[in-house]
């Protein structure tokens, strides 16, 4: 009997974590999802976010960051005869020696979701594809992203091309981040001007309907409501598909001075917009950004030693924000780390330690803690000044060239006295 019960509570205990763990995420239909705050980076909400997943067309986040990085807008491109062959899915029918602006490219890529327009980019930054995905996971890796591998520039799958919903969110943070690149993104229609291979002008639409899509055809339920698919404060940024990936969209919106990011990956159908409604409603309604501390406010008066005052005034280094949950506010705690030992001299922000802000032992932000001024040595530490490089320098001070001639002119009266002594002594030895 005792045996019997010790199996149905362990039974329970596995069953209780599996069933509260699907119910935290059970509103969101995509395999895999996660919410963002875009102005810290913090995690609000998550399904799965690990996980390696195909990202299809939201690769394109990548391709249009590094195509910011490296080229002008008005850079000239021209079509090479292989581009226009080897190419499937969405285009906009580039032709062998068709020249191109490299805005008109971005904005084919980033909002008709060109394929060939991609990989042209891809050719005209690296030289081939290849070459230009190592580029892609260099940067991946420079952003953030942990399980991310990218072979191609568009998206077109590849068993070996994956990422996670986490990883393309922190692409998608610091790719909003570029001015020109939130423009683009936050279009959904855009023209392109007869080049000297395409007599007609080429009319292009975003599908990302988060940022237009209203009246009949165009309606979700969310909550038991039927509403939009237009999302009020969508700011982008871009949808992607393939059989194998399934629907993705990686979208933005801002709400009084609140910057968020969803990502879902694998959601079919319409779920798509739902999931990305019901993260970005969650986040606007159950989060709030804000300043937790400013840069140079007053932290307090640190004790130092060998100063010739006292204590050092340490400030907050930069402007730090944190995103938090309305219902634990008042749990917010400050905590402040020192270095173990300050000494003089000290420079002008200098760093002195850190100051960490946490919700329930959970650390949500931190900033450096600086000096606010320099404080020198006191006169007998001072002799000798070490600067923070470890170089020792007292020829500029003037006291240093002071000792020096007073030492050397101790030396000069010992020398002469000496010498008088001498010539006293060897007198009255000759008398004698």
């Amino acid at each position: 009997m005792k045996r019997k019960l010790a199996l149905f509570i362990a039974l329970i205990l596995v069953i209780i974590p599996l069933t509260t763990s699907h119910a935290e995420n059970s509103w969101i239909a995509a395999k895999s999802a996660v919410l963002i705050d875009a102005d810290t980076g913090t995690v609000l909400a998550q399904k799965n976010m690990d996980k390696q997943m195909y990202p299809a067309s939201t690769t394109k986040i990548m391709t249009g960051i590094l195509a910011l990085e490296n080229c002008k807008l008005d850079e000239v491109v021209t079509v090479d005869d292989k581009t226009p062959y080897e190419i499937e899915g969405q285009q906009i029918y580039l032709q062998a020696g068709e020249i191109i602006t490299m805005k008109d490219l971005l904005n084919a890529m980033l909002i008709q979701s060109a394929n060939d327009a991609a990989l042209l980019i891809a050719k005209h930054i690296s030289g081939s594809q290849e070459e230009f995905a190592k580029l892609m996971n260099k940067k991946a890796k420079e952003i953030g992203a942990k399980n991310t591998n990218f072979i191609n520039p568009n998206g077109l799958h590849d068993d070996n091309h994956v990422t996670t919903a986490y990883d393309m969110a922190m692409i998608a943070r610091y790719a909003m981040q570029n001015e020109t690149f939130r423009n683009i993104v936050s279009n959904y229609t855009y023209t392109i001007a007869p080049t000297n291979k395409q007599p007609e002008t080429r009319y292009l639409k975003s599908k990302n309907k988060l940022l237009y899509a209203t009246g009949s055809g165009n309606k979700i339920t969310i909550d038991g409501n039927v509403t939009n698919i237009k999302y009020e404060g969508a700011t982008g940024i871009k949808t992607g598909y393939t059989p194998e990936a399934s629907n993705c969209l990686v979208s933005s919106a801002s709400r009084n001075g609140q910057n968020l990011i969803a990502v879902v990956y694998y959601d079919p159908g319409n779920n798509l917009y739902i999931d990305s409604h019901n993260l970005l409603d969650y986040g606007f309604e159950n989060f709030t950004n804000k300043k937790v501390a400013f840069k140079n406010e007053f932290i307090e008066n640190i004790p130092i030693e060998h100063g010739s005052i006292p204590f050092v005034t340490a400030i907050v280094g930069e402007d730090i924000s944190a995103s938090i949950a309305n219902d634990k506010a008042e749990k917010l705690k400050r905590n402040i780390l020192l270095n173990d030992k300050i000494t003089a001299p000290i420079t002008k922000n200098q760093i002195l330690g850190k100051i960490e802000y946490s919700i329930d032992n959970k650390i949500l932000t931190s900033a450096t803690i600086i000096a606010a001024d320099s404080v020198d040595q006191k006169a007998i530490f001072s002799v000798v000044n070490t600067t923070q490089s470890g170089i020792v320098n007292v020829f500029t001070k003037w006291w240093f060239w002071l000792i020096i001639v007073f030492i050397l002119w101790r030396l000069y009266i010992y020398r002469r006295r000496k010498k008088r002594r001498r010539r006293f002594k060897s007198k009255y030895k000759l008398k004698g």
